[in-house]
């Protein structure tokens, strides 16, 4: 475990474990979380207290039982509502031994947590738990009021997520090398979400707990239709991957050589763009427009695709047509319409020389810029029939270097050189194997198009056709 790591754990559990002594200390459960089964008095006894934090605990750990995934890897589940409910009912206190306790899942017990993440997990919803109920008993006493009972439940709980989401996409970061403000706005559109669908229920839940505290496990099916939500949203962004990733795949394989080849670009294209901290849509696009940059080579005849000799100008401008081909293959799917700039524009040069369009500069669409480079730079280190030795990473990155303003986007080489791949390491613990691109400044006899890679073939600086 990275240094960085244990000294966060160590001080989110050091921190987490202080919150709850001084909660339990201070701040005295609510009345209204008692369960009156005892008495009907508006002085309920310690075990109707007790009691009404059994009761909430336990909704939680059936709300945690079965969190959902988030793309960026941070986990939502429904236990958020009854974490919320104790917090609107017990104060502080309650809602962090609810928040302790509550959130035990299968996996740890299972010990396929290891113990300082389970410690950290629970850390991290400890302090939230905490300081949303402080806030929420500060904003009650200075303005009582039920109006002022409604908008202090619902600023809470955003306290609460917020608070959150911000320890735990600290703690995936350090985990996976991912930056931490990616994480956080990468997976805020689930918090949002569990904002406006979560909060109120929670809201409501609390309420009729107050009439009929029995009546509040029929929010069961709510929750877990929520919880159901969450699984289908995730299951068909997976589906819709999974399905590009396939046709990706296919188009690859007519040619041996390029196997996997629309896979190492996107991963290179979304290194790219974390380094240049694009929003979370911009690096959707590039991992969706990384897979199906080359679709349009699916109606490039094989006798042109696999062809190892040099192009005849009627087949190279059949070669050159693939981007456009790709752009309409993928246009009548709306999903993806951030995408065709992508498809359509990333063999354009940053000097106009490229294709289709010829496009000059920042005329091309930034994100076609950033997959022209990752195109590249993976041909280069890939073996090709024409090479069968891929260069290094250190020669195609000269070839990068030295048409930067030519071919390429200056400041997308130099972003491309803070990330993993140049030094061979694409994620933690994984090493990366050389794979080359075509050279680009490579003997002129062979250059058969303006594009590094089409093919298979090297390429070189053109001269425009």
């Amino acid at each position: 475990m990275p240094r960085s790591l244990k000294v966060y754990v160590a001080s989110v559990v050091t921190v987490g474990a202080l919150a709850l002594v001084v909660a339990t200390l201070l701040f005295t459960p609510h009345p209204t979380i008692a369960i009156p089964f005892i008495s009907e008095g508006i002085d309920p006894s310690t075990p109707e207290i007790l009691a009404g934090i059994a009761f909430w605990t336990l909704l939680t750990l059936v709300g945690s039982a079965f969190p959902v995934v988030l793309p960026r890897g941070t986990q939502q589940a429904v236990a958020i509502a009854p974490i919320m409910g104790s917090l609107f009912l017990g104060g502080p206190a309650v809602a962090a031994w609810v928040a302790a306790i509550g959130t035990t899942e299968v996996r740890e017990l299972r010990g396929r947590i290891p113990w300082y993440g389970t410690l950290a997990n629970h850390a991290g919803l400890i302090i939230p738990a905490v300081v949303a109920g402080f806030f929420r008993d500060v904003w009650l006493s200075v303005a009582p009021g039920p109006v002022s009972e409604f908008m202090s439940a619902m600023a809470a709980a955003a306290i609460f997520m917020l608070l959150n989401l911000v320890l735990v996409s600290i703690l995936l970061a350090l985990r996976t090398g991912q930056v931490a403000v990616d994480v956080l706005i990468g997976d805020s559109r689930g918090i949002a979400g569990s904002i406006v669908a979560l909060v109120p229920l929670a809201w409501l839940m609390a309420v009729i707990y107050g009439v009929q505290w029995w009546a509040t496990a029929l929010f069961a099916v709510p929750l877990y239709s929520t919880r159901l939500a969450y699984k289908r949203f995730v299951e068909m962004r997976d589906m819709f991957t999974q399905t590009i990733e396939a046709l990706a795949a296919a188009v690859d394989k007519r040619d041996p050589f390029t196997a996997r080849h629309s896979i190492r670009v996107k991963e290179i294209a979304v290194d790219i763009g974390r380094v240049m901290r694009v929003s979370d849509a911009e690096l959707e696009a590039l991992e969706w427009g990384g897979l199906l940059h080359d679709v349009g080579k699916i109606g490039v005849p094989d006798n042109v695709l696999l062809k190892q000799e040099r192009l005849n100008k009627e087949e190279r401008m059949m070669m050159n047509a693939h981007p456009v081909l790709g752009a309409q293959i993928i246009a009548p799917v709306e999903k993806l319409a951030a995408e065709l700039p992508i498809i359509r524009h990333h063999h354009e040069w940053y000097n106009g020389s490229g294709y289709p369009d010829r496009l000059i500069g920042d005329e091309i669409p930034k994100l076609a810029r950033i997959l022209h480079v990752s195109d590249a730079f993976e041909a280069m280190t890939a073996a090709r029939p024409y090479r069968m030795t891929p260069l290094t990473h250190e020669q195609a990155l000269g070839e990068l270097r030295k048409f930067a303003g030519i071919q390429f986007d200056p400041v997308i080489v130099d972003a491309f050189v803070k990330t993993h791949y140049v030094e061979g390491v694409a994620d933690p613990g994984r090493t990366i194997q050389p794979r080359p691109i075509p050279l680009i400044g490579q003997a002129a006899s062979r250059m058969t198009s303006t594009d590094p890679g089409v093919a298979g073939r090297p390429a070189s600086i053109p001269t425009p056709t």
